[in-house]
């Protein structure tokens, strides 16, 4: 009895200590390094076709003063989306939240990236569906609850090159019926919602609804249950499927519809 009851401890123990680790991975991981997710604002960063200005900055000050020491000042100018930024869900949503309501939560946890490159690259206007996820599910297991969702399709190699990235270099109502790129698809968002209750999606491409979208469903899906969204991501490819913390940080601009973001990423080392 006593041998029976030590091996039942130690069966104890260790789906304790096996628990703990698969709670550890869907945290913070300590023996870690950062990678930038986000590309830099500068008179390269795109923006949607209809956007009349992207980013400027102009000089304030910059060189030596009459003090004898260097001094530099700058101010900037730029449209809300573009650019590695973050859509918050008033952006399709009445009534959701701005950019300064969102919760810290709603931006910062564990992630894992689904890869759909392949499928992606060889299709401009490729749509991320359900059956992707669940394929991806097959391999990683079910998506944890409060997920943020890094969807890699292999379109952050082209950026800043518009017509590589974004299917067009046209400006206006022209460059806008000429966009093709890949997104989710707003079926796929809808279950993402309902049956996996992620906290935020992240996207390498200029939105989450694909170029040629006009009902932007995916947007819509999301954003009506306060889901924020995270375009032109970088460096996708510098991550692995799981295991990633991710900061998402944006401009806190009150009442904003969306901002300039710096994304980050926690992930693991050998």
């Amino acid at each position: 009895m006593r041998q029976w009851s030590y091996l039942f401890i130690l069966f104890l123990f260790s789906c304790m200590q096996n628990q703990q680790e698969s709670l550890t991975s869907l945290t913070f991981p300590e023996e870690g390094k950062w990678v930038d997710l986000s590309h830099d604002f500068s008179s390269e960063t795109l923006y949607w076709p209809a956007e009349p200005e992207g980013f400027r900055i102009d000089t304030v000050a910059e060189g030596m003063t009459d003090g004898g020491y260097y001094y530099s000042a700058f101010s900037f100018c730029a449209p809300e989306h573009g650019g590695t930024h973050l859509d918050a869900p008033i952006h399709f949503a009445e009534g959701r939240k701005s950019v300064d309501e969102l919760d810290l939560e709603d931006l910062t946890g564990p992630a894992v990236v689904v890869d759909v490159s392949e499928k992606a690259l060889a299709d401009r206007d490729y749509l991320v569906t359900q059956a992707d996820i669940q394929d991806w599910e097959k391999v990683h297991g079910i998506m944890p609850e409060n997920i943020i969702l890094l969807i890699k399709t292999g379109f952050g190699q082209f950026y800043p090159d518009a017509e590589k990235y974004m299917g067009t270099e046209k400006k206006g109502e022209e460059g806008v019926a000429n966009l093709h790129f890949p997104g989710l698809d707003g079926e796929a968002a809808a279950w993402l919602v309902k049956e996996r209750k992620i906290k935020a999606v992240g996207i390498d491409t200029p939105s989450i609804d694909y170029g040629q979208s006009k009902d932007f469903l995916a947007h819509r899906k999301l954003m009506e249950e306060n889901i924020p969204a995270f375009e032109n991501v970088a460096k996708l490819d510098q991550l692995p499927t799981k295991g990633i913390y991710v900061v998402a940080l944006p401009m806190k601009i009150k009442g904003g519809s969306g901002a300039p973001l710096r994304i980050i990423a926690r992930v693991p080392v050998d």
